[in-house]
C-alpha cells in the first residue's frame, strides 16, 4: 500500500460540498433527451430483481431516458416492473446467463443511442460478462461507464484468488486481465471483499488501509474507484480522494448496491462527472438509508424504498 506522505488529503463529502458542487440541471424547458439517457445491461434468470432496481435508480436520480438490456427469459417480467422502461432481450445460456458474444453482436449496434451505461447488476457468469465488458469498451467513444459486481473483473487476472496474480496456464504463467487499463476512465465500485478479488491482496489488507486499495486501483486501471463501506473513499487517476462518512448497517441489504449503481448511473447520464456523480450518489444512498432509519429502524427496510428517497433529498441539498 501508499506511505502516508504520498496520499492528498481527502474532501469530505457533506451537506456543505454537496451544495457547493451542485448537479447538471436541465433548462426550464429542457425535455426527456436533455436529461440523459441511460442503457443498464444487467440481470440473469435467478436475479431479474437487481436489473429493475439499477433501473428505477437510474429514473429517480432524474435521467430523462431509460433502456434495460437483459436475458431473453426475463425481458418480459422487467418490462412489466417498469413501464417507463423500453427492455431489450438478450440471448442467454441454458443457465440463464449472458451469452457474451451472442449478446454483443446483438447490443453493439445500439450503444451509439445512451449518453451512460452501466454494466454488471444481477448479471452471474463472470467470464461471460468479463468477455462482454473487453468487447464493448472499443465501441463506448468515451461514454461514461459503471461497472458493478462480476462486470468489474474485467480488471482482474483470469483465474485468480487471494494473493496470487492468476491462475497459471499450461506454460506456467499467469493468464493476463482482460483490461489491464482503461483508455478512458470508468467507475467501478467495489466492497472490501470485491477489492480483494480485483486487487489480489486480502480482504483483511485492504480493510487495514482502504485509502491506499482505493488510491492504488484508480492509478493502475485508470478508473474512478469507490470502495465502500460504512466510509466509503472515492479515488481518482489522478490521486484526488473523497471520503464520506454516514448512513447505518440497514443499507448492507440484498439489492443495495444495485440501487446505488443505478442512482450513480443516472447522475453520469445528466452529466455529472463521474466523481462528483459517484459522490453525490453514496451521499443520497446514506442519506436515503438514515431517513428509513428514522422511520422503520435499524433493520428490515428493504432496497426498493431506497429508491422512493432520493428525488425529495436532491431538493433539499440544492444550492440555497
Amino acid at each position: 500500500m501508499m506511505n502516508d506522505t504520498s496520499r492528498p488529503e481527502p474532501v469530505l463529502v457533506d451537506d456543505a460540498l454537496l451544495r457547493q458542487w451542485p448537479l447538471p440541471m436541465p433548462g426550464v424547458e429542457g425535455d426527456k433527451e436533455e436529461r440523459g439517457k441511460v442503457l443498464v445491461i444487467a440481470g440473469s434468470r435467478e436475479i431479474a430483481g437487481a436489473a429493475i432496481l439499477a433501473g428505477i435508480g437510474v429514473l429517480r436520480a432524474g435521467a430523462g431516458k431509460l433502456a434495460i438490456a437483459t436475458v431473453d427469459s426475463v425481458a418480459p417480467l422487467l418490462a412489466q416492473a417498469i413501464p417507463e422502461a423500453r427492455v431489450i432481450g438478450l440471448p442467454e445460456t441454458r443457465s440463464g446467463d449472458l451469452a457474451g458474444a451472442a449478446a454483443m453482436d446483438k447490443i453493439g449496434g445500439i450503444i451509439g443511442r445512451y449518453g451512460a451505461l452501466l454494466i454488471g447488476p444481477g448479471m452471474q457468469n463472470e467470464d461471460a460478462i468479463c468477455d462482454f465488458v473487453a468487447g464493448l469498451l472499443p465501441h463506448l467513444d468515451g461514454r461514461p461507464l459503471l461497472l458493478d459486481a462480476s462486470a468489474m473483473s474485467v480488471v482482474r487476472q483470469a483465474g485468480g484468488h487471494g494473493k496470487g496474480h492468476g491462475k497459471a496456464d499450461d506454460m506456467g504463467n499467469d493468464q493476463p486481465a482482460r483490461i489491464s487499463r482503461f483508455d478512458v476512465p470508468v467507475l467501478l465500485t467495489p466492497h472490501a471483499g470485491e477489492m480483494a478479488h480485483l486487487s489480489g491482496a486480502d480482504k483483511e489488507e485492504v480493510q487495514a488501509d482502504p485509502v491506499g486499495a482505493a488510491l492504488q486501483a484508480a492509478r493502475r486501471w485508470n478508473a474512478v474507484i469507490a470502495l465502500k463501506g460504512a466510509v466509503t473513499h472515492i479515488a481518482a487517476p489522478d490521486g484526488r480522494l473523497w471520503r464520506h462518512e454516514g448512513g447505518n448497517v440497514g443499507l448492507a441489504t440484498s439489492g443495495s448496491g444495485d440501487t446505488l449503481a443505478g442512482i450513480v448511473t443516472g447522475l453520469m447520464a445528466r452529466g455529472a462527472p463521474l466523481e462528483q456523480a459517484c459522490a453525490w450518489g453514496v451521499a443520497l444512498h446514506a442519506r436515503a438509508g438514515e431517513r428509513l432509519c428514522q422511520r422503520h429502524g435499524p433493520l428490515g427496510y428493504l432496497a426498493r424504498e431506497i429508491l422512493d428517497e432520493i428525488p425529495a433529498l436532491m431538493h433539499r441539498l440544492r444550492p440555497q
